[in-house]
Formats: C-alpha cells, sequence, structure tokens
C-alpha cells in the first residue's frame, strides 16, 4: 500500500490528469499491457465538471434514440462517453436527455473507472516535473513522487485566459461569477468574450440585467455555418434576437482598449473594428471575462518544460502528440486540439476520445515493437471497394473527427495485396503510411465553406456524380497518393441519410479504384505463395470476405 501512495518504481507511463482524457489514456495503457500511475489534483474523477460548465448544462449531444442498435454507429451521435470494447458504461446509462447536465458526465467518468479498474492517485497536485535521461518524475506538494519513462499530460485547460487589456484584472472570472439573477437586477453588463461561454452567460442574465454587451475583437462564428462544434451554438444563441430585434442588449466586434473604475461601475474604451477607427467610452456596472482557457504550464522545470503556441495557451506537437523540444512528453485530451485549432474536434470529447486510441497504437508501434492495427481486404478495385465502404458506413471515428482522422489502403501491386490500417490522423498518415508505393487516404469531410447562407445550399443530383465535390454536407473522399505524392482524388456523392449504399455512391467509388488497383490485367499476379484470382481479384482472407459481404449487404 505504501508503495502506491508514491515511490521511485520507474512506470512505463505517468498520466497527470483523472478527467476524460486521462481516464481514456489509461484504459488503453492498461488493456495493452503498460504499467502507469494515473495522479489528479483532486478527490474525485473529472473535478473540472463540478464547476464547468458554470450553468451546469453540457452542449455535447447524447442522442438516445439513434434508429440503430450497432453500438459503434451509435457513437456518431453519443459526444460524451469514453471508448471501450465492450462500449460499456455510456452517459445514456445516467441521462436520457439530449443535453445532459454536467453532472450526467460526472457520474458517466466514475462509472467508466470503477468498471475498468482504472486505479487513480487522487489528491496529488503536481507541483514539480522534471526529466532526466532514464524518464520522468513528478513530486507533489505532500512530498509524494513518481517516476516514469514517458508522460502523458492530460490535465487539460484549467486556466481561465486572461486577455492582455489594462484594468482586466477589474473584472469578474466565469468561474466565480455568481449564478443568481437577482445579483445583476437592473445592472448594465459587459461580457469579454463570444464563445458558448460567453452566450451561456448571457442568456442567463437577460431576464434580469438592464442591458448586456458582448465584445470582442472577432466576429462570431455560428457552428451551423463552419461545422465547428467549439463555434456559437444554437442552444446558447437566444442572446441574438435581443441584440437584433432591439432588445437593449448588443454583440460588439471591436478590441477594448482599457477598463477603469468609474464610482461603483466601470468606463471601458472601445475601438470599433468596421466603424472607420472610432473608439467609444461605455459605463457598465459589472464585467465578466468569458475568454476561454488555457494550459498551465507552472509546475514544469527548466528540464522539461514544453514550448507553447506565440499566444502561450497551447503546447507545440508533432503529428504524435508529442512535445516538440521534450521528446518523451505527449498530450492527451483538449491539449491535442493545438494541431488543428478550431478547425477539427480535439478540443472535445466525441474528437480527442479517437485522438488518445490512435495515440496508443502510437505507443505500441514506437516503444513496444507492435506494428500498426491492420485488415487485409481483396485485392481488387470490388474488394477494397468494400473496405472503404465499411468504413464509410459505420466508423464513428472518421464522423467525429472529419478531414482530421482518415483510414490508409496500402496497395502492393507486385505482392497483389491491399491492407486497410486503423485510423491515424492525417498528419501522421502522411509521415508513416502514406511514403511509399500506392496507398489510399479516406476521410469523411465537409464541401467547400462560403457566405452563402448554408439553408439554402443547393445539393448535387444523385445523376450529377461527376460533380460530387461540390457537395456541401459530410461526405466520403479517397486521395491517392503514390510514393508520398498526392496524385488525385474521388468524391462521393452526399447522402441526406449519410447512407453510401446506392449505386450512385458505389459504381463511381469502383470505377475510381480501377485506375488504382493494378488487377492481372494490368500486372501479372505473382503465384509463388500458391495463390491465384482473375482481374477482380481472390478474397484472401475471411475479414476480407466479411467486408466483400458487407459491400453486397
Amino acid at each position: 500500500m505504501a508503495q502506491a501512495r508514491g515511490s521511485t518504481e520507474l512506470r512505463d507511463y505517468i498520466i497527470l490528469g483523472g478527467g476524460p482524457a486521462g481516464l481514456q489514456t489509461a484504459y488503453y495503457l492498461a488493456r495493452n499491457g503498460h504499467s502507469y500511475v494515473l495522479l489528479d489534483r483532486a478527490s474525485e474523477v473529472g473535478s473540472f465538471f463540478h464547476t464547468y460548465p458554470r450553468h451546469r448544462m453540457l452542449i455535447s449531444i447524447n442522442k438516445v434514440h439513434t434508429g440503430t442498435s450497432d453500438p459503434e454507429l451509435k457513437l456518431r451521435w453519443d459526444w460524451n462517453s469514453l471508448l471501450s470494447d465492450e462500449f460499456t458504461p455510456l452517459v445514456s446509462d445516467v441521462s436520457r436527455e439530449y443535453f445532459p447536465p454536467a453532472q450526467a458526465l460526472l457520474a458517466h467518468l466514475e462509472q467508466f473507472r470503477s468498471q475498468h479498474g482504472i486505479q487513480v492517485e487522487f489528491d496529488a497536485e503536481a507541483q514539480r516535473i522534471s526529466r532526466a535521461d532514464d524518464g520522468f518524475t513528478v513530486e507533489t506538494a505532500d512530498g509524494r513522487r513518481w517516476t516514469g519513462r514517458r508522460l502523458v499530460v492530460a490535465t487539460g485547460t484549467p486556466q481561465e485566459y486572461t486577455p492582455d487589456i489594462p484594468g482586466i484584472e477589474l473584472c469578474e472570472r466565469y468561474g466565480t461569477m455568481s449564478t443568481d439573477r437577482a445579483d445583476f437586477e437592473n445592472q448594465r453588463v459587459l461580457i469579454i468574450g463570444k464563445g458558448n461561454s460567453a452566450f451561456e452567460t448571457a442568456d442567463h442574465l437577460v431576464p434580469a440585467a438592464a442591458s448586456i454587451h458582448l465584445a470582442s475583437p472577432h466576429p462570431l462564428r455560428m457552428a451551423w455555418r463552419t461545422h465547428f462544434v467549439g463555434d456559437l451554438r444554437a442552444v446558447n444563441n437566444n442572446f441574438l434576437d435581443t441584440y437584433q430585434l432591439k432588445s437593449q442588449n448588443a454583440v460588439i466586434d471591436g478590441e477594448i482598449m482599457e477598463i477603469r473604475p468609474r464610482g461603483d461601475g466601470f468606463s471601458v474604451d472601445i475601438k470599433y473594428a468596421r466603424a472607420g477607427g472610432e473608439i467609444e467610452t461605455l459605463a457598465y456596472d459589472r464585467i465578466i471575462v468569458c475568454a476561454g482557457f488555457c494550459f498551465d504550464p507552472s509546475p514544469f522545470d527548466e528540464s522539461c518544460r514544453p514550448a507553447l503556441t506565440e499566444c502561450g495557451r497551447w503546447p507545440l506537437q508533432s503529428s504524435a502528440w508529442e512535445s516538440t523540444n521534450v521528446p518523451g512528453m505527449f498530450f492527451a485530451g483538449s491539449l491535442m486540439q493545438q494541431r488543428d485549432y478550431k478547425r477539427y474536434m480535439s478540443a472535445f470529447i466525441h474528437g480527442f476520445r479517437y485522438n488518445i486510441a490512435a495515440l496508443a497504437e502510437h505507443f505500441e508501434t514506437a516503444f513496444h515493437g507492435q506494428t500498426w492495427p491492420r485488415q487485409q481486404l481483396t485485392y481488387s478495385a470490388r474488394g477494397v471497394a468494400a473496405g472503404l465502404l465499411q468504413q464509410i458506413n459505420r466508423s464513428s471515428s472518421l464522423w467525429q473527427q472529419p478531414g482530421f482522422l482518415t483510414t490508409v489502403v496500402q496497395l502492393d501491386d507486385v505482392e497483389q495485396t491491399a491492407w486497410l490500417l486503423k485510423e491515424a490522423s492525417m498528419d501522421y498518415a502522411s509521415e508513416r503510411f502514406l511514403t511509399s508505393g500506392t496507398a489510399l487516404a479516406l476521410t469523411l469531410e465537409y464541401g467547400p465553406h462560403d457566405d452563402t447562407d448554408p439553408f439554402r445550399a443547393h445539393r448535387v443530383h444523385r445523376e450529377d456524380v461527376d460533380n460530387a465535390q461540390q457537395s456541401k454536407f459530410s461526405h466520403p473522399v479517397v486521395r491517392r497518393f503514390e510514393n508520398g505524392e498526392f496524385v488525385d482524388e474521388h468524391h462521393v456523392i452526399e447522402d441526406l441519410a449519410a447512407e453510401w449504399v446506392e449505386p450512385e455512391h458505389i459504381d463511381p467509388l469502383v470505377t475510381y479504384l480501377k485506375r488504382c488497383v493494378k488487377t492481372t490485367s494490368q500486372t501479372r499476379l505473382k503465384t509463388s505463395n500458391g495463390v491465384s484470382g482473375d482481374a477482380e481479384g481472390t478474397a484472401k482472407s475471411p475479414s476480407a470476405n466479411a467486408a466483400a459481404e458487407a459491400n453486397s449487404a
């Protein structure tokens, strides 16, 4: 028991943070048989969600009724549950709400920890983290210490970001502001920020405040336009009506130049973004900072302080989510968003849970002598199409990380083999899986983004498959690479139900793949292993047969 309270035993991994990312990482490390210690500063898992979101409703969906019983497919519309081979537990076990309360996520995290036997060292806040030749050492305030060959930082973004504004220290913070509307009655309120936390706060205060202004330098981005779930969500945008319908509220694009005390309130100088450089001084009774969150680098000493982005909010990372300047230090969870900031879903559970699955596979290949998981497909245009269609119509990872995660098919026309590889990030795949021979990269992606009304977008006619690249909604894209160089791409036309099973989806894909898969009509089939085939190939494994059956179904 004493050893579990801290020791110099060298483990394979130290994980910092007992939230969703730390638990997900620990699950994969334990499943793969590696020693680890998971440290958390609080007395229970997921402590961040005791405070955030401040008004206690998650905006990550929990769609219980999906019309399918396939657990993999259901994860496309479950944005909160952690991954496991058993597909259990799920957030739907504790809440049936579409937008569940924060307490439901806390209950899920504890169920996940308990059910999968994940060991956590609680009340272990890292005070000093150092690195030596044999790995990392983490010391806590009470003198406990642990060592590990590699460090996985899954602490998330525990600090609220503070914009560089003179007088910002005078403001209230999102995490500690009062949620009692009576405290804001008949007051003029300025909220700094235009993200979901800012609008969540504004919506809450509309019945009480005399006026509410939201201000930041950048224009508002709507999630239903950008397809980025971190942009303003419809569930938080009721406030926009009160602005556009002139109910004493406003959304301001402008730079806050200075905040000064003024009697019982404040004077704020704001330089409007599109008003010829005009600066106006406005008066407020309360100012609340809702500017997002950032990484806390303070526990890392000089031996392993990670390099940060220019703004200082995120640690810089390689395609394997490894620190660019500290070998052996990896990042998991919302910190992974540095690789795809505000473009994909790595800041959120439904994105980073798949990133962590890929990170676990990187550990296996980089440090534990394993090969990247793969399955063999029938070496033919239709055989490869079958494998791709199975991914297109079932994969939750490609769906939840559109354009960021990819499934690669490696083709060998000499050996007449086709291998479908488990999902990886596109950057990672480009460095490792697309560098030699012929390879295909499958992604699900949204179409081109422009300034047209997304609710008036034109759909591509199903008989116009030659223009499938104009599909606006999420649809499959297959790109071909030769020795690492991009050659061409094929878009599968979008489908309203996201079910790519019709001839207009399959036939053009097979036609395209016939140019990629060099079968016996183009290359002599090797028969030294006793296997022969025709121009459409021969199934060589049960997994290939299964893929073919999925295609015919």
